[in-house]
């Protein structure tokens, strides 16, 4: 009697082990196909993100031949809706990079610090309530030289005292985040100047049809009047707006001769955001596309889940 309870408890021991790895073995397996299945998902998202992409530069190539100007009330600045695709859906938005200020202007083709683009910037960060002292620090983070910017500038010393330490980039910034490294800079300060600014190529200029009221106001020293952002707006329903020809009737002749060169009504830098959504899956494409003079496109720069 005691061998066959001995054998009783042996093979209820033995059905429970069997029935936790048979358990263990298919929790593994569904997570597996899970797993295979989002990223089959997110593969198959990539794919039509850069359809959306491909698409994006074919409109901007049409629109280079068919347009003088690049404006808001054109095709290419209208959002895509959600559109079907294979197991979900795809929206997007173009947005005309040379509307913002380019960081990458606080400095000139030599590496130096330019005056009137950080004077431009100091105005910017004042109309969107952050503080202007970041105008000098970030020209000091990429101009070539070593010596911090008076008062408010920042050099290698400044940044090997932080925790962890590390040196000022002393060239020209690809991507808007690197504001983050200004010692003192918050994410709320951040999200502030954000929308407001881009990273191009030095010496890339202000498309004046597309630039919002903040940029406006602080090229103009506050000498025109874009304050009021929905009357903006609905002057840009029809085209460009306001035009060189409108900028240079209302400022002095001086500061629009000097002003002048930093202006242009077309654009060649835009950025796409393509959303794809695969069943559960999504995935953000941002793609930095440039478009030349001779008609062609191309994305020079992709990131993926953030700008």
């Amino acid at each position: 009697m005691k061998q066959r309870g001995v054998a009783l408890i042996m093979a209820i021991l033995l059905v429970a082990i069997a029935t936790v790895i048979a358990v263990h073995l298919g929790t593994r397996a569904a997570l597996d196909l899970r797993r295979t299945a989002g990223l089959i998902a997110l593969d198959q998202a990539r794919h039509v993100a850069l359809g959306a992409e491909a698409w994006a530069i074919q409109v901007l190539q049409d629109d280079q031949q068919d347009s003088q100007t690049d404006h808001l009330a054109e095709t290419w600045a209208q959002p895509i809706p959600p559109l079907p695709v294979d197991g979900g859906s795809v929206r997007g938005q173009l947005a005309d990079l040379q509307g913002r200020f380019n960081l990458n202007n606080l400095i000139n083709f030599q590496g130096q610090a330019d005056e009137p683009n950080i004077e431009r910037f100091e105005r910017l960060l004042e109309e969107v309530e952050a503080s202007p002292r970041w105008a000098r620090v970030m020209a000091d983070w990429i101009d070539a030289d070593t010596v911090p910017g008076f008062p408010e500038g920042a050099e290698d010393g400044t940044y090997l005292s932080q925790s962890p330490p590390y040196r000022a980039a002393n060239a020209p910034v690809t991507s808007i985040t690197e504001l983050q490294a200004l010692p003192g800079m918050t994410l709320e300060e951040f999200e502030r100047i954000r929308p407001w600014v881009a990273a191009l190529p030095v010496g890339t200029r202000i498309n004046v049809c597309t630039a919002p009221s903040p940029v406006l106001l602080a090229l103009t020293a506050g000498r025109t009047d874009f304050s009021d952002a929905p009357a903006l707006a609905a002057n840009r329903t029809d085209g460009c707006f306001p035009t060189l020809d409108d900028l240079r009737a209302t400022l002095p002749a001086e500061e629009f001769t000097q002003l002048q060169p930093a202006l242009a009504e077309t654009s060649n830098w835009f950025r796409l955001v393509s959303t794809v959504a695969i069943g559960t899956s999504e995935l953000t494409l941002y793609s930095l596309i440039a478009r030349n003079e001779a008609g062609g496109g191309r994305a020079v720069l992709r990131s993926t889940g953030t700008e």
